[in-house]
């Protein structure tokens, strides 16, 4: 991977943010919310992205709920920010980066594991990789809101996406523009997971990967699903990205789910990848991708 190339290209989205699409301008600087101070995106690093995946909690999901909060307050969040929705018995955590609209993006990843392993792989790659996309844009004035999700229970059959989607009120629903769900980066390059992803948001993706020079698949996975399909069922355009390899039955949900096996170079060409798809929707009509 060319990292000056894939560094280059994220500068010129994400300085993108407030020039239309179809204009194409040189981008304005972003300016920050008081006395004009100009606030720029802060890239992760994948070094940076290496020391938090190390960090993972390998206990209860209990504990891992708790390492989403600290990871979201070491990314900068204050801890105001942060909120824990529960709903018949699932905890999502929440973090909502404030837009000058109503219209709001979703940036979600299930935080829960399996009984067996460390959920190092499923799925700790990708809350890190959400958790560095808020880090990138904390500080960048946005017309569209962003709220992100650490869901609990998708191990389960996706509760609390579920959840989530059903306490929306009906009359809000046009609201939310889209979702990116993150879900098990590290073993390989990104991919969409087609069966659970909007066709438009997934040729986007694809685009932006071979702008970027990432490779990029898409493609179903037999029986397998993941927290973009609840959005989906309410008519929110919805993608899910991973990075899995042909062998990661070997790997999920098994004891081999363990940080060894994570590849750092994957989750961040995952978090790459995800972010320049944010910069788009950002960019975007909130119904570009219905």
């Amino acid at each position: 991977m060319n990292k000056p190339c894939l560094a280059l290209s994220l500068v010129t989205l994400l300085l993108a943010l407030h020039t239309p699409v179809a204009a194409q301008p040189a981008a304005p600087t972003p300016q920050g919310p008081a006395g004009g101070q100009v606030r720029r995106p802060v890239f992760s690093t994948q070094e940076q992205i290496q020391e938090d995946l190390g960090a993972v909690p390998c206990k209860s999901n209990a504990d891992r709920l708790k390492a989403v909060r600290a990871l979201f307050e070491k990314m900068g969040a204050p801890a105001s920010d942060i909120a824990v929705q529960s709903l018949n018995d699932v905890e999502n955590i929440m973090l909502l980066k404030q837009g000058s609209t109503p219209e709001m993006i979703v940036i979600g990843a299930h935080y829960d594991k399996v009984s067996h392993g460390c959920g190092a792989v499923d799925n700790w790659t990708g809350i890190v990789a959400m958790a560095h996309i808020y880090r990138t844009i904390k500080d960048v004035r946005l017309k569209k809101s962003v709220l992100f999700v650490g869901f609990g229970r998708e191990e389960e059959g996706l509760v609390g996406s579920k959840e989530m989607v059903e306490a929306i009120d009906k009359q809000h629903l046009g609201r939310y523009c889209a979702m990116i769900n993150i879900d098990s980066l590290g073993l390989g390059l990104p991919q969409a997971l087609s069966s659970s992803s909007s066709e438009k948001l997934v040729e986007r993706a694809a685009a932006l990967a071979k702008d970027m020079k990432i490779p990029f698949q898409r493609g179903s996975i037999f029986e397998a699903d993941s927290d973009s399909s609840s959005f989906l069922r309410k008519k929110i355009p919805a993608i899910s990205l991973h990075g899995l390899s042909s062998d990661w039955r070997k790997v999920l949900h098994t004891h081999d789910d363990k940080l060894s096996k994570v590849n750092p170079t994957s989750v961040y060409m995952g978090y790459s990848l995800a972010l320049a798809l944010y910069g788009e929707l950002e960019n975007s009509a909130c119904d570009a991708f219905r």
